[in-house]
C-alpha cells in the first residue's frame, strides 16, 4: 500500500470515529408528549414482577384496582396476569382524558402505589398511550380469555395498517364467542398499535384464530411488520 493510500485510509477512519463519537454524545429526542385533546385515553401498564414477588405484586395491584376506579375520569381499569408467566401483568385502562390520567398520577396515594410497585419491579412499569382506531361499547364484559397484543408496522406502512386492522376489528366483534375486540394507536408511535380483546372460551378464540378473516389479516400484515405479531393471552386478576 503506497503511503498516499495509507494516509487517506487514516484520514476517513478519523472522520468516521468523530462522527461516531458525536453521534454517542447527542442526546435522544424526547418523545412527543400525549396530546391534551384525546378522549377517551387508553393506556395500557405492563408490569413484570420479580419471581419471588409475584404474590405480593398481585396482592398489590388487586388492592388498588379498587381505589383506581373510583378514581374521577377513570372509566375502565382492568388488571389481567399471565397464567404461565405469573409475574407478568398488564393494566389496561381508559381516562376521560389526559387532565384525568395526569391528576391520577400526581394523587399522593398513586404514588406510593408506584413506590411500592418499583420495589417489587423486575422492569419498569411500561405506560403506553392510545388514542381509540376501532373500539366498541366501553362497558366491562366477563370473559374467561383475554388477549393484549402488540402490532408494530414500518412508518411508511401506517395507513394501510389502519385500514386492515379496522376491517380486522369489525370482522372479530361479528365473531362468534366474542366479547370485546378493541384496537388503539400509540400517540406517540402512530404505527405501534395494541389490541385488546375478550373470548368467551377458548374454543372461541381458536376458532377464530383459523378464520379466513384472521389470516387474512396476517397475510397483510407480514408485508407491513416492523416486529413480531407479540400476542399475549391472559386470565383476569381475580
Amino acid at each position: 500500500m503506497t503511503p498516499v493510500r495509507r494516509a487517506a485510509l487514516a484520514a476517513a477512519a478519523l472522520i468516521f470515529f468523530a462522527a461516531m463519537d458525536s453521534s454517542a454524545q447527542t442526546p435522544a429526542a424526547a418523545p412527543p408528549q400525549v396530546p391534551a385533546d384525546v378522549s377517551p385515553l387508553y393506556v395500557v401498564t405492563y408490569v413484570e414482577s420479580r419471581s419471588n414477588a409475584r404474590d405480593e405484586t398481585a396482592d398489590l395491584l388487586r388492592s388498588y384496582r379498587g381505589a383506581s376506579r373510583k378514581t374521577p375520569g377513570n372509566l375502565r381499569w382492568i388488571v389481567l396476569q399471565r397464567p404461565r408467566r405469573a409475574g407478568q401483568f398488564v393494566v389496561v385502562a381508559a381516562w376521560k382524558d389526559k387532565a384525568a390520567w395526569d391528576a391520577h398520577m400526581a394523587a399522593p396515594a398513586t404514588k406510593a402505589f408506584r413506590e411500592r410497585l418499583a420495589a417489587l419491579r423486575n422492569a419498569p412499569a411500561d405506560d403506553r398511550f392510545h388514542n381509540s382506531l376501532s373500539v366498541g361499547p366501553m362497558e366491562d364484559a366477563p370473559g374467561t380469555v383475554y388477549g393484549v397484543t402488540h402490532v408494530d408496522v414500518i412508518p411508511p406502512q401506517k395507513d394501510n395498517a389502519i385500514v386492515a386492522l379496522k376491517a380486522l376489528g369489525e370482522a372479530n366483534r361479528g365473531a362468534g364467542g366474542n366479547v370485546r375486540y378493541e384496537i388503539v394507536q400509540q400517540t406517540n408511535r402512530p404505527n405501534h398499535f395494541t389490541v385488546f380483546e375478550v373470548w368467551r372460551s377458548r374454543e372461541a378464540f381458536d376458532a377464530n384464530a383459523m378464520s379466513a378473516h384472521q389470516r387474512e389479516f396476517r397475510d397483510k400484515l407480514a408485508g407491513m411488520a416492523g416486529a413480531l405479531f407479540d400476542q399475549r393471552l391472559y386470565e383476569i386478576l381475580d
